[in-house]
């Protein structure tokens, strides 16, 4: 099979949680199947969770591309679900724990490269941005959004400086229908120089998407259910694509592994509420030369990992 992407770090990643022959290994943010097929290409099962229908699809459509769906039992599963949702999923399949979890964070290649979905501005399309296809759209949020929650999401998932701004010019402008009318908005009212390296509507477009998909929550909710799946000796894989995102992993990374101890060098030192539920955390792998001139899109592209100890989860310490 040909993916209509290339994925970012995927030597790295799959190389992170050591697949192999009888190993149990999720991937949570399927797409095209790129980490999958590497992980299977090493022998792994393959657990695969992904809320885009249109990913699901693809596989279910072309049995011939993914054979690991017909042996049995299967070595490639699928799970048109949130991969927040990882926990649930695999106690439905009767599992308890995995081996390993790689995740690739935000949106895909493909769903930027069609204009019918609405996630980029290169060409006009819909304005929709749903990830699941289901739910309120970006155009939902933009004409019926007060304007003060408008300004919130595009500083705070677009660290946009200008949002009020962005705001006023948005609303004026209602009722918006097209990623084209959008962005002309947004150029408008920052006053966009053709030419310029970085378009202004980017950072808003990435803003109303990670709201309108809760990408950010599901993350947190993620990392936690890899936490609570992993066995001991499991091993995570990230991968990041702007610093919000990255944020988050990192944090999660330093308080499960005991690094976040003390918040200043002027305060004592604080014993850990919990023992340790990561270790080996890796420190920031990003792609090479070769790679971001063979894919611009990885240019921003961050992978983290680490290695489950034997700690109960947090949560389950919790429950």
């Amino acid at each position: 099979m040909s993916a209509p992407h290339t994925p970012v770090l995927r030597e790295e990643a799959v190389a992170a949680v050591e697949p192999g022959p009888g190993k149990i290994i999720i991937d949570a943010t399927f797409g095209a199947g790129g980490y999958s097929r590497s992980l299977l290409d090493k022998g792994a099962t393959v657990h695969a969770f992904d809320r885009d229908p249109d990913a699901i699809a693809a596989v279910t459509d072309n049995p011939q591309d993914w054979p690991e769906t017909l042996e049995d039992p299967p070595r490639l599963v699928l799970h048109p679900r949130r991969f927040s949702e990882m926990v649930a999923a695999m106690a439905d399949a009767g599992i308890a724990d995995v081996d390993g979890i790689v995740m690739d964070i935000g949106v895909s290649s493909m769903q930027l490269d069609q204009p019918g979905r609405g996630f980029a501005f290169v060409a006009d399309g819909p304005l929709d941005m749903r990830m699941s296809r289901e739910g309120p759209s970006a155009a939902d949020f933009v004409n019926t959004a007060p304007e003060a929650d408008i300004a919130d999401v595009l500083y705070r998932f677009g660290e946009e400086r200008q949002s009020r701004r962005l705001a006023r010019a948005i609303v004026a402008a209602r009722p918006l229908s097209t990623t084209g009318q959008l962005a002309t908005v947004i150029r408008k009212a920052l006053g966009h120089r053709p030419g310029a390296p970085k378009d202004p509507a980017t950072r808003s477009f990435q803003a109303i998407r990670i709201h309108v998909n809760g990408e950010l929550d599901e993350l947190d909710r993620a990392l936690h259910a890899a936490e609570t799946l992993l066995r001991s000796g499991g091993k995570l894989a990230v991968v990041s694509f702007h610093s919000l995102e990255d944020r988050i992993v990192k944090r999660f990374l330093r308080e499960a592994s005991g690094a976040a101890r003390s918040t200043s060098r002027h305060m004592p030192e604080m014993a850990p509420s919990h023992a340790p539920t990561f270790e080996q955390v890796s420190k920031a792998i990003r792609p090479g030369n070769a790679e971001v001139a063979a894919n611009p899109r990885a240019r921003s592209a961050t992978l983290r990992a680490a290695t489950r100890t034997a700690a109960p989860s947090r949560e389950r310490l919790a429950a």
